[in-house]
């Protein structure tokens, strides 16, 4: 069997404004209702799998694990990075976990929770050609053969041309991104591919290749192990210990240098979505090279990605070619196609000039459900809540502002004060400024409210937290 490690703590900026800081594109439905991250736990769950570990951080730690139960998977493990540290202390850190609780010969597969692989029993195959190699202490790698000139992805230089019966070919080399002449002459060798960041191994022996080439990240990831501890159904690691760990890539800390290092051709078709231009692709153009999502209506356009978020807002498209469009409810991008890869330039100016929609989701997720704002002014705000099934909000006052709430759909249980009672649809109640609160949703549909605050502040740090079944501070 293979424990698959699902690294998920990506922020995935190159797909602004429909993928933030607040919530990346592994959580979001791209292409369909299911979340990147989702299709990703279908794919290595069942059959040849066990029990998937999740390495995400504190940010996402709620997301992750709601929408794994949304499918069917609470039981992933859910581990908790306290603090950003790249790949390369995640998949130590995974590793050590493994080879305490189910021996150093466990084979884990390495896989990012944000690339589109449509044929899962292709993908298990290419999977399984790995596995001897892996048994027999190589760190196997799985490479894309290219299509194309891309210059948006690393390569892996093979020993050697692939004769195509799957077998995993020894590595000579990483390379990075190309310029486009460069990734030209990689198409034409034969001996190159797409680096894909999906890797098999045993525990020992990935721990043996930090023990060789990455020493300095063994103390503070194994310390950061050791100090963990349980959190609801989260596994957070210590936080001090890890901190400690260097921020580095798996590819820079170990695998660029490892000697004994095999790739296999990953023979299924594979995306990372890693800009619109990929997204244009994967959606399918048409005749005239135009690809759409959403309420869209086309007029006289050629090689273009339109994209509207919201299903009240209607985008239009006349006369455009080679451009990418995407409306949301708070943003919307208008670039070269050609320059998609860019977009992350984007992000890096609008954080410098603080604008909120550089990280700020226009709906804010929350353990318990979500809310989003309908309108703002200078002393008023009217926000759309939804909290789930068994949902709870935090006991909480505030210094600034009275709320008024008015439930629309499903059944509230509200405290005020001393006093607790249930309100169904068209019903309200009013929160006077500075009284202990909280609302909570017993029943077995989702519920949702309108919440109309008046005040002179506004902001969501204006929370005293008294009590909170999600243990937030």
């Amino acid at each position: 069997m293979i424990h698959p490690v699902i690294l998920c703590g990506g922020s995935g900026t190159r797909l602004w404004p429909s993928s933030r800081k607040a919530y990346p594109k592994q959580f979001v439905g791209l292409l369909g209702q299911e979340s990147l991250y989702q299709s990703t736990l279908r794919r290595l769950t069942g059959g040849l799998f066990t029990q998937p570990v999740v390495m995400t951080n504190e940010e996402f730690r709620f997301l992750a694990s709601e929408q794994a139960a949304a499918i069917g998977l609470s039981d992933a493990r859910i581990v908790v990075e306290p603090c950003l540290r790249d790949t390369g202390p995640a998949i130590l850190t995974a590793a050590l976990l493994l080879a305490r609780d189910a021996g150093e010969d466990a084979l884990m597969l390495i896989a990012p929770s944000d690339h589109v692989i449509a044929d899962t029993s292709a993908f298990r195959s290419t999977v399984e050609r790995g596995v001897e190699a892996a048994r027999a202490g190589a760190l196997v790698t799985f490479g894309v053969t290219p299509d194309r000139p891309e210059t948006g992805y690393g390569y892996l230089e093979l020993s050697g041309k692939p004769d195509g019966s799957g077998v995993p070919v020894p590595l000579a080399s990483f390379c990075e991104k190309p310029d486009a002449e460069t990734a030209a002459e990689f198409l034409a060798a034969g001996t190159y591919l797409w680096n894909g960041g999906i890797f098999l191994f045993r525990a020992g022996d990935v721990v043996s290749a930090f023990e060789t080439h990455a020493p300095q990240l063994l103390a503070p990831c194994k310390a950061a192990l050791d100090s963990g501890a349980q959190d609801l159904n989260l596994f957070r690691l210590g936080a001090e210990s890890y901190a400690d760990a260097e921020a580095i890539s798996f590819d820079y800390a170990v695998m660029e240098k490892a000697e004994k290092v095999s790739a296999v051709p990953l023979d299924c078709s594979w995306s990372d979505l890693g800009s619109w231009e990929a997204l244009w692709q994967e959606e399918g153009p048409d005749e005239n090279g135009v690809s759409t999502h959403g309420p869209v209506t086309v007029l006289d356009c050629a090689d273009t990605y339109l994209r509207s978020e919201e299903e009240n807002m209607q985008l239009v498209g006349l006369g455009l070619k080679d451009v990418v469009v995407v409306a949301m409810r708070d943003a919307v991008l208008v670039a070269d196609k050609g320059r998609s890869q860019e977009v992350k330039e984007v992000v890096k100016t609008l954080r410098a000039a603080q604008v909120p929609q550089a990280d700020d989701y226009p709906r804010f997720h929350r353990p318990w459900g979500w809310y989003e704002t309908l309108c703002i002014d200078s002393r008023f705000q009217v926000k759309r809540i939804m909290v789930h099934p068994g949902g709870v909000l935090s006991l909480q006052s505030h210094h600034h502002r009275s709320e008024h709430w008015v439930v629309v759909s499903g059944t509230a249980e509200v405290t005020v004060g001393e006093e607790i009672k249930l309100l169904t649809e068209n019903q309200s109640v009013y929160i006077p400024l500075g009284a202990v609160h909280r609302m909570a949703n017993p029943g077995k549909l989702p519920m949702y409210l309108i919440e109309v605050q008046t005040g002179a502040y506004l902001r969501e740090d204006d929370i005293v937290r008294y009590e909170d079944v999600y243990g937030r501070g």
